[in-house]
């Protein structure tokens, strides 16, 4: 299937997409780590997908010293807005596909490679095992689905937004159906911490890759729901 909708992914591409990465430096050599698994195999029907994107400057809130998120939150490789997370595969209600048997692992090049987009090794390795091996036969080819979604996305001025007085959960959704053509509201999760601050964008996709209707859990935050966004200040 994924071999099958690559050509189709990258005529949709739309041009000057907006970089989230801003001066990203890439070091010349990575190590990868060996990824412990972290939970019963089940490999699932898949119903969908979800493209969940971290908002750099709030994970980064307390981390900017810490020697394991150096790269995304230290500034010295570049400083970051949206990164992604995860390229998810979807189940039935509580039932998803994860860590599925694969021989294959992430190489060093491979990583480098995607760096830019999901700015940790460990995390690189982590999605693959986790999630890519229950999409993919190879890495090259999931991290390859996942930098196509996400640079045919755009996300609009979240400086701006971050700046206005009683933001709402909704006013997000609206930004982002504004600037991306083809996408509804329903489509658009939004993930909040504890605190009330943006955490993540979830973005829900049907096993085409076509925007979807998000469940609840996806969906996070009501359209009323006041939010804050960290611009990292």
């Amino acid at each position: 299937m994924l071999r099958v909708l690559l050509p189709l992914f990258a005529l949709l591409l739309p041009s000057g997409a907006l970089a989230q990465a801003y001066q990203c430096k890439v070091p010349p050599s990575v190590s990868v780590p060996k990824v412990l698994k972290g939970g019963p195999t089940r490999r699932v029907p898949v119903t969908g997908y979800t493209l969940a994107l971290s908002w750099s400057p709030e994970f980064c809130k307390g981390r900017e010293a810490q020697l394991s998120h150096r790269m995304q939150c230290s500034g010295r490789s570049g400083y970051f807005g949206f990164v992604v997370h995860g390229l998810w595969p979807d189940g039935r209600g509580n039932n998803w596909p994860q860590w599925c048997a694969n021989p294959r692992s992430v190489t060093p090049q491979i990583a480098r490679r995607n760096l830019c987009m999901i700015p940790s090794v460990p995390l690189i390795a982590h999605e693959w095992a986790k999630h890519g091996a229950c999409m993919a036969k190879k890495p090259e080819t999931y991290f390859k689905v996942t930098r196509i979604l996400f640079n045919s996305l755009r996300f609009g001025d979240f400086d701006a937004l971050s700046r206005k007085t009683d933001l709402t959960a909704g006013e997000i959704r609206d930004l982002f159906v504004a600037t991306n053509e083809g996408w509804r509201a329903d489509a658009v999760g939004v993930k909040l911490n504890s605190r009330g601050w943006l955490q993540e964008l979830r973005l829900c996709y049907d096993k085409r890759f076509r925007p979807a209707k998000c469940d609840a859990q996806r969906f996070g935050a009501k359209d009323e729901t006041r939010v804050k966004i960290w611009r990292g200040l």
